[in-house]
């Protein structure tokens, strides 16, 4: 919704906020005018004026130029005072991956999305929902070690959704679960005394969890998706391998949000036959 402001009020949001610019700034007066190439006398005129005055857009983008602000903020079109190249640095940036979701910060975007919905699309299967010896398998070549750490952090993540502190959405496309299923690809080398289990844990816990826990399985062929997580409305992540790309404007957040509803949308499996599609994946493993 567009709320107008009358001329004369927005004209005192002006005067407040140019003011406040110079303070913050540590400039004054006279050096605002020098440095904006602009009269003295027609600045004070501006400032000093109770009226419904405001400065034209030449006067307006050298003020805010100097000032460091954005024009829109003096006008009070805007309540964040940085400049366009400014909030878009803010609302974009580049986070370190480790190879397990072990960091801090994975753990902090969740902790600031508490009470939000958080949507998943993981980059093979869905960490938090693995078993231990899926999670040994995986982690071990690359982690060594610090497999057992990587198996923690899969437990808080679940733990943390079983504490209902948010709802979790996942869509897994099919042709990663039937591979992972069949024993293809990647999976070729894991036994179906491996595989089993976890099929029986993917079945178990939405059965268990559900609605707070809803996964949704796509068809890739159709419909593809990069790894991404949505926090609630806070923030969009996307995995690209060694970093994450993180979005906190809300224009991106909602565009990939509308992603992932699509996502759900393009389902191949209903919610109500996910058991039964595991079921017939069980059964023929092994």
């Amino acid at each position: 919704m567009v709320i107008i402001i009358d001329k004369r009020d927005r004209a005192e949001i002006f005067r407040s906020r140019l003011q406040d610019g110079m303070a913050q700034a540590g400039i004054t007066q006279s050096a605002l005018a020098r440095q904006a190439q602009v009269d003295r006398s027609t600045l004070s005129q501006l400032i000093k004026d109770d009226g419904a005055r405001l400065p034209n857009g030449q006067l307006l983008a050298a003020c805010a130029a100097v000032l460091g602000v954005s024009a829109d903020w003096l006008l009070g079109l805007s309540d964040r005072p940085e400049q366009a190249q400014d909030l878009l640095t803010n609302a974009v940036s580049m986070t370190q991956a480790p190879r397990a979701l072990v960091d801090e910060q994975i753990f902090a975007w969740h902790q600031e999305a508490e009470g939000y919905k958080i949507r998943h699309v993981p980059a093979g299967l869905p960490d938090m929902l693995k078993t231990d010896d899926i999670l040994r398998w995986e982690y071990a070549p690359s982690l060594g070690k610090t497999t057992e750490q990587a198996m923690g952090a899969s437990n808080d993540r679940l733990e943390w959704m079983r504490s209902a502190r948010s709802d979790y959405e996942i869509a897994i496309p099919l042709n990663e679960i039937e591979s992972f299923a069949h024993g293809d690809g990647s999976y070729r080398d894991l036994s179906p005394a491996l595989r089993k289990p976890q099929l029986e844990k993917f079945r178990d816990l939405h059965a268990q969890l559900y609605p707070a826990l809803r996964l949704h399985l796509f068809d890739q062929r159709k419909l593809y998706s990069a790894p991404v997580t949505v926090f609630g409305p806070l923030l969009a992540v996307i995995y690209i391998g060694q970093n994450y790309l993180v979005f906190r404007d809300t224009e991106r957040v909602a565009a990939i949000t509308a992603h992932f509803d699509a996502l759900v949308r393009a389902a191949s499996v209903s919610q109500r036959d996910i058991g039964a599609y595991f079921d017939r994946l069980i059964a023929k493993t092994g």
